[in-house]
């Protein structure tokens, strides 16, 4: 299942993944490592990584990783938070993130996320809690759909 998800993941034609240009090794319920190749695309006013590549990169391989193992069991996930730290600037080369669980409850997970240069340098680290749950439950904060009004 997990090799089949990288490729899937991997072979998307569209969407965010595809445009930041991450491209995943490793996906399982357990570990999510994936690079990404820094160009300008990736740069702010200074020239250097913006801040929201390092914290969508760090949500997406935390949520990949609970997403595998939550689908184990029949359950889907929503991120909840996300805490992002910006460690060294970058402004070209090959990041390498690597996403690993802390705590996987029925109901909570928190994920963490380091990403590193090729001299293996931390760039940024994060931790995004997601919140578990069974596909149609109300995901917290939200009315019903029948409620809303």
């Amino acid at each position: 299942m997990a090799t089949d998800f990288v490729t899937m993941i991997n072979s998307a034609p569209t969407g965010w993944v595809r445009e930041m240009g991450i491209h995943f090794l490793e996906a399982t319920p357990d570990r999510v490592v994936a690079t990404v190749e820094i160009t300008e695309r990736h740069h702010q006013g200074y020239g250097i990584v913006h801040g929201g590549v390092y914290s969508g990169v760090i949500e997406t391989l935390c949520s990949v990783g609970a997403h595998l193992f939550a689908a184990q069991s029949g359950r889907a996930v929503a991120g909840l938070e996300n805490h992002t730290s910006f460690i060294r600037a970058i402004r070209q080369g090959r990041l390498t993130a690597t996403a690993t669980p802390l705590t996987r409850g029925r109901r909570s997970h928190l994920w963490q996320c380091d990403v590193v240069d090729v001299e293996g340098r931390l760039v940024a680290t994060g931790r995004v809690r997601l919140h578990s749950f069974e596909p149609g439950e109300e995901i917290a904060g939200e009315k019903p759909r029948m409620e809303r009004g």
